[in-house]
Formats: C-alpha cells, sequence, structure tokens
C-alpha cells in the first residue's frame, strides 16, 4: 500500500548575516506497509518519525526539499497524488488532542471530516454511525471538546480519521500522557483498522505498547531506517535482531537488562561519514564510515548494517 525508498528531507534556513544553511534530518528512509498490516515505527526523539509522516501526507514546511520516493497504491506520490489523497485516502490520527477545533462542536467536526473526503455525503448518518462503533454516546455530538474525557477525544481523532472510510491510517503518536486504559482502547481500534484491510503506520516511543498490535517493527536512528524486524524478533535477548542500535534499544528497557547506550544521536547539522550509527558502535570498522550502507534483507529482517548476520 505505502512504499517509501531513499527518503531524505533537507531544511535549507538561514542564520545572521543572511547565511543559508542546510540541515538534514531524514537521511535515505526506507518503510513498507502492506494492505491490512500495522508498521510501527519507533525510535527516540529527532529520529524523523513524524517528518515521515508529513511527507507522507505533503504537509511539510515550503523550506523542505524532498528527495527519493514515496509510493501508495503503485502510484508515485507526487505533490498532485498526495492533495488528491489526503484526507481522504490517506488520514492522520494526530498526537495532539489540540487538533480539536475548541470552538466547534464534536460531532460538526466529525461531519466536515466525512463531507471532506468525498466519500461520505451523508455526513450525519456516517458520524453517527462511527460514534456508534467507538461508543461515544449521542449526546457527544453536542459538545465541544473540553468537555471530553481523555478517552473521549481520543476516540474522537479516531473517527475523524476513519469515517472518510482512508485506506491507510497515519497514527503520530496517539498514546503518550493517556490512562493505560485508554492507550489499551486505542491500540485495539488500529488493530481493528488494520484487520478490515486498511494499511497502519504507528509512530510512538512505546516499543511495549506496539508489540501487542504491530505486524513489523521499524527501526529509526537519525533519520534513517536501521532495521525493520517482524515483532517475533523483539523476544528474549533480542537475539531475532540484526541491528546494533536495535540490539541496544531492546537491553535498554527496564524489563530487559536496562543498559543505557553511551554518547549521543548526531545532530542533523553534523552527521557522521558513512553510517550514521558508527560513532556509538561496537562493532564499528574503517569499512562502516567509508560509505553509508543500505538497506538488505536477512532472513526476516532489513537490516543497514555490513556485520549483520543471519
Amino acid at each position: 500500500m505505502l512504499e517509501v525508498h531513499r527518503l531524505s528531507i533537507h531544511f535549507h534556513r538561514y542564520s545572521r548575516g543572511l547565511h543559508r544553511t542546510v540541515i538534514t534530518p531524514v537521511v535515505d528512509l526506507d518503510l513498507k506497509v502492506n494492505v491490512g498490516e500495522i508498521v510501527a515505527v519507533v525510535g527516540s526523539s529527532g529520529s524523523g518519525k513524524s517528518l515521515l509522516v508529513h511527507a507522507v501526507l505533503g504537509i511539510l514546511p515550503t523550506n523542505a526539499r524532498v528527495e527519493g520516493e514515496m509510493w501508495f497504491k503503485g502510484e508515485l506520490l507526487t505533490p498532485e497524488r498526495q492533495a488528491k489523497a489526503r484526507g481522504r485516502e490517506i488520514a492522520l490520527i494526530p498526537q495532539s488532542v489540540s487538533f480539536l477545533d475548541p470552538l466547534m462542536r464534536v460531532g460538526a467536526q466529525v461531519r466536515r471530516a466525512a463531507h471532506l473526503s468525498g466519500k461520505n455525503q451523508h455526513s450525519v448518518a456516517a458520524q453517527r454511525a462511527i460514534f456508534q462503533r467507538y461508543q461515544l454516546p449521542l449526546e457527544v455530538e453536542r459538545w465541544y471538546p473540553f468537555q471530553l474525557s481523555g478517552g473521549m477525544a481520543r476516540r474522537t481523532l479516531v473517527s475523524m480519521a476513519v469515517v472518510g472510510e482512508a485506506e491507510l491510517i497515519l497514527a503520530d503518536e496517539p498514546t503518550p500522557g493517556l490512562h493505560p486504559e485508554v492507550i489499551r482502547e486505542t491500540l485495539s481500534h488500529l488493530r481493528q483498522l488494520a484487520d478490515e484491510g486498511r494499511g497502519v503506520v504507528l509512530i510512538t516511543h512505546d516499543i511495549q505498547s506496539a508489540l501487542q498490535i504491530a505486524d513489523q517493527i521499524a527501526v529509526f536512528y537519525a533519520g534513517t531506517t536501521v532495521e525493520i524486524a517482524p515483532v517475533s524478533a523483539f523476544a528474549g535477548k533480542g537475539e531475532g535482531l540484526l541491528h546494533p542500535y536495535t540490539q541496544s534499544l531492546w537491553r535498554s528497557l527496564p524489563q530487559n537488562e536496562f543498559v543505557a547506550l553511551p554518547g549521543m544521536q548526531p545532530s542533523p547539522q553534523d552527521l557522521p561519514q558513512g553510517c550514521l550509527f558508527a560513532p556509538r558502535c561496537p562493532l564499528a570498522t574503517p569499512e562502516c564510515t567509508a560509505e553509508r550502507p543500505a538497506m538488505r534483507s536477512i532472513a526476516k529482517n532489513q537490516v543497514r548494517c555490513i556485520h549483520a548476520q543471519g
């Protein structure tokens, strides 16, 4: 459904004296999402997770320059194709309930999403059907966002994304700060959408939550994909994980060895030569800094590391 090949995003900006600089927060990023599949994208802050979503939707700021290719249902995602698909075939579940209009009643916002999708012209019926599906009482349609509980607000955002019958759902950090019960509820809704034949990209910091519902886990580091692995690989001591960063990330979890990874993720203004993880990698050799490794398939994993072995 969605294929991203060697996506790079550059931002041009000007400092004092109109000195022009370029930063590259996303570098040679790869991702693939199939029909009926949830791919969870994990990684630390600044690893390019949300920028990927904005690039797919075509809502990056005007000072951004995009390289690489993005394909949706076998068609190249040109700016014109993005404008046509945005809110209709591709929908966003944003990370903050502040995306709801505080001055518009909740039902009206969902009906507007249905109308703009072009697929649900009977917007009132569509809104009430989706509210029933997500167990939102009928009177909620007359409420304003400030009257909603955290769980209701999250279900409203899901409703706005789903009411237009979008085929690809991009969920950008939909669970931070929520009660555990609301988190489970939100994740369950995403799993239902995938089981109905939609593709879902779940952006998250929470690997444990992602493992509950995802089919594949894509690990980002410094703006690139270092590994894509099936959920089954995230078990035990990480024997099924092939990239040193993914292994370190897994071992750093409190329920595992709780071992911190020395060093810091590089700044997009000062990316190292070759492998972006090489300065922190215990396996690094001179070959690692010679050129940036490409993604390659080993067993069921895809990994960007010359030392990875099945």
